[in-house]
């Protein structure tokens, strides 16, 4: 197949730049022509406030540059990994004027959230899903805390929403897991062009040994992550089990605060993926404490492929990820009580961990593997081109 993907970077890297570089890469492996073209967030300093929403809505450079390379050569298909706010959705059309089924990947809830997390104070926020012009957002400024800035993402929304560019020019949406997929239902996107296809971990990093004695947390240290939860729980396990802690974000102080506090927390900074996989293998659990909705969990998924069960909110798509008792337990989002019970009680039954352990890394055998990947994106493609719909394109 020849594919173009697309794709906007985040200044910080983070799973979505993850995953469509591991998408590219795997087409390429298995002997596919990729073409890309991308945005990086890194230039948002270059435009003016007034040019960058103008942008944000139609990216005349990015239509005029995806029709010029869908326009040099025979395409099968567009994959549109992120479009915000460099690309826009301006490229839709160009990939309609030139006859190329489009693919979008719904990495969060952009389509139908300013803030793209349905999370608010501290909480799940569903104030803005399903309205036309999603003035709630505006109103408590929720992207970037900034009343202009969430202006300019509303403006975005509704100005496609009455274009119909949602539900008109992508041909095959692929959401993460199927309660995302029923969430962009609810925002109204159309339930026929809407797959489910998780993402993969390649190379498999392998099994580990479980032999560490300390629970893990790999993520962004914010509160949409359920750091607060974390740290409260630790709190009350007193010293039960050592907690360490990979990553960094807007809540380091408090970490640092509990490290001073609870001697079995340990904060270790970010690092490299290969100390990350290690640090899993050994781990007795993971923590993956989400107060959000998430779109999906690799963190988790890359924790079932090591061997290492789970203990997850019992919230959105972590909780679809997590079967309770098998691969993992639930607990209560938001509850530092009820996250410290089911520690506790993962450490007083070994028999069920080690039960837990072997299923955790079949259920990464069953359905998180690059074979079965390849194969999910390939149909997915071949569904796109059969159902593909040329339009005119927007005259320019």
């Amino acid at each position: 197949m020849h594919v173009l993907a697309v794709h906007n970077e985040y200044k910080i890297r983070g799973g979505e730049d993850e995953c469509y570089e591991a998408e590219v890469a795997l087409l390429r492996e298995r002997g596919h022509k990729v073409e890309v073209y991308e945005e990086t967030n890194d230039r948002l300093a270059h435009f003016g406030r007034v040019q960058l929403a103008a942008k944000t809505v139609w990216s005349q450079d990015a239509y005029q540059a995806v029709r010029r390379t869908l326009a040099a050569a025979s395409f099968d298909v567009m994959h549109v990994q992120n479009f915000f706010p460099l690309i826009s959705p301006s490229i839709y059309y160009a990939a309609k004027a030139e006859g190329v089924p489009i693919v979008q990947t719904l990495h969060n809830y952009r389509l139908l959230c300013p803030n793209a997390l349905f999370f608010r104070g501290g909480q799940v926020c569903e104030d803005c899903l399903g309205k036309v012009i999603p003035y709630p957002g505006v109103q408590h400024g929720c992207y970037r805390e900034n009343k202009v800035a969430s202006a300019g993402v509303a403006t975005l929304l509704t100005v496609h929403r009455f274009m119909r560019t949602w539900t008109k020019t992508v041909d095959l949406y692929v959401a993460l897991t199927e309660f995302a997929r029923q969430k962009f239902i609810e925002g109204g996107l159309p339930a026929e062009k809407i797959v489910v296809k998780p993402h993969f971990i390649h190379p498999d990093p392998g099994l580990g040994q479980g032999s560490g004695g300390y629970a893990l947390y790999v993520g962004r240290l914010s509160v949409e992550k359920g750091l607060d939860t974390l740290l409260d729980a630790w709190t009350l396990l007193g010293d039960r089990i050592p907690l360490k802690i990979v990553g960094d974000g807007p809540l380091s102080d408090r970490v640092i605060e509990a490290t001073q506090r609870l001697p079995k927390v340990e904060w270790l900074g970010r690092k490299p993926l290969a100390e990350v996989y290690r640090l899993m293998g050994e781990a007795t659990c993971l923590i993956f404490p989400s107060k959000w909705y998430e779109t999906f969990g690799r963190v988790a998924v890359e924790a079932f492929a090591k061997g290492t069960p789970v203990i997850a909110a019992n919230i959105g798509a972590i909780a679809e990820l997590v079967d309770n008792g098998r691969t993992g337990l639930h607990f209560c989002p938001g509850d530092p009580d009820d996250l410290s019970k089911q520690v506790k009680w993962l450490l007083e039954n070994p028999a069920t961990l080690a039960h837990m352990r072997q299923a955790a890394r079949a259920e990464f055998e069953a359905k998180y593997t690059v074979e079965r990947n390849y194969q999910e994106l390939i149909n997915i493609y071949t569904i796109a081109h059969k159902r593909q719909t040329i339009s005119p394109g927007r005259p320019i």
